[in-house]
């Protein structure tokens, strides 16, 4: 029997890599002469950087950068051959500030930019840049204040690229920009299609959750507003309502007006780099996992894209979770067999969380236990 393990991260729990061991270890305990492959995935967030390390046989650089409050850091990326691999979250993520700091009228894509610029200096030809858990919500003149673009006032000056500032912005000058950027292809990886502002913009559907007040909320909204109206007008792009230019804070946009960035739904891209269709091809059992499986799980989510790939081949998929949501039953139809919990009885997310690895890894002898029963009775 074969079974594939193509878990997505748990979010301040586990890794995508740790995650897929502990289903392996689950498989073997109910299968010991199954054939356990580990396929860890990612929609362009957290675990991005190990995953392409491991698969693609990559280095991990670092480099000192500004963090999201132009905190000096240390963060790094995957370079393997002339291909990087940067993760937006690691040098201006939410994860990287005291829960009194954020505020996303203060923070800035700046770091992500060095690390682009670290990238070229790295000769990277190729740019892949995963675009989730973003403290910010700057449009990305951060990330292109880093590589050259200066966002000019109205009295010619250069502004504190912040998502505050958005609203001062009257003229681009590319004079400055980093000739290397014409000469490299650019991928904004993400997991959502949200348009750059608007109700269901960077804004309105993401800032609060990045420390925003309502008033804030509005603000940024009409700073986005603005910026998208200075791109058209001195850039002659129209950012507005390109599926993921509102993704971390308005970034998507930002990499496709200021570094002419594809946007490209990141668990599709990572299926394709890690083989998992190759590696699914002639399995019984596929299991896929994450923190929280709901009906927004089916929006190109980590374990969406394994269910579709699974199911493109006739192979039940079945999906262990942290939280099980609302509406799961509208997972079926993309290829979901079944949704199981990894908690065995009432517990704290606290404690779930510090008791992950174990809990995944029963749960996943459990399912296989039952498909094996289920199979031996057929």
């Amino acid at each position: 029997m074969k079974i594939v393990a193509a878990p997505n991260a748990f979010k301040g729990c586990m890794d995508a890599m740790q995650a897929a061991e502990a289903m392996k270890l689950g498989i073997l305990a109910a299968a010991p002469l199954c054939e356990a492959i580990c396929v860890p995935v990612s929609d362009g967030g957290d675990g991005l950087t190990e995953i392409m390390v491991e698969v693609l046989g990559g280095t991990l650089l670092e480099n000192r950068v500004r963090g999201p409050r132009f905190e000096e850091l240390t963060s790094s990326f995957c370079l393997a051959g002339d291909l990087a691999v940067i993760e937006m979250a690691r040098a201006s993520g939410l994860v990287l500030l005291a829960r009194e700091q954020r505020d996303p009228t203060k923070t800035t894509t700046y770091g992500t930019g060095e690390l682009v610029g670290a990238a070229l200096d790295a000769g990277a030809r190729r740019i892949v840049v995963g675009i989730g858990g973003s403290a910010t919500c700057d449009g990305g003149i951060g990330m292109a204040s880093a590589l050259g673009y200066r966002f000019l006032s109205g009295s010619g000056k250069a502004i504190e690229p912040i998502g505050g500032n958005l609203h001062l912005i009257k003229s681009i000058d590319r004079g400055g920009v980093d000739p290397r950027l014409e000469e490299v292809i650019v991928e904004a990886v993400c997991d959502v299609t949200n348009p750059f502002a608007g109700e269901t913009g960077a804004s309105y559907v993401y800032s609060p959750q990045k420390g925003a007040t309502e008033e804030q909320v509005r603000n940024l909204d009409y700073g986005l507003r603005h910026l998208a109206d200075v791109i058209e007008r001195d850039l002659g792009l129209d950012v507005r309502y390109i599926p993921g230019a509102g993704a971390a804070g308005g970034l998507g946009g930002g990499l496709h007006a200021f570094l002419g960035a594809e946007l490209k739904k990141g668990i599709d891209l990572v299926i394709e780099m890690v083989g998992l269709k190759e590696k699914i091809r002639g399995a019984d059992l596929v299991l896929t996992a994450e923190g929280q499986i709901d009906f927004q799980t089916k929006y190109d989510k980590g374990p969406a894209g394994v269910a579709r790939a699974a199911k493109e081949q006739g192979v039940p998929c079945i999906a262990l979770c942290g939280g099980v949501g609302r509406k799961i039953d509208e997972l079926y139809d993309i290829g979901m067999t079944a949704v199981f919990s990894l908690c065995k009885g009432p517990q704290s997310l606290e404690s779930a969380m510090e008791d992950g690895f174990a809990l995944l890894t029963h749960q996943a002898e459990q399912v296989v236990r039952a498909f094996m029963a289920g199979r031996a009775k057929g």
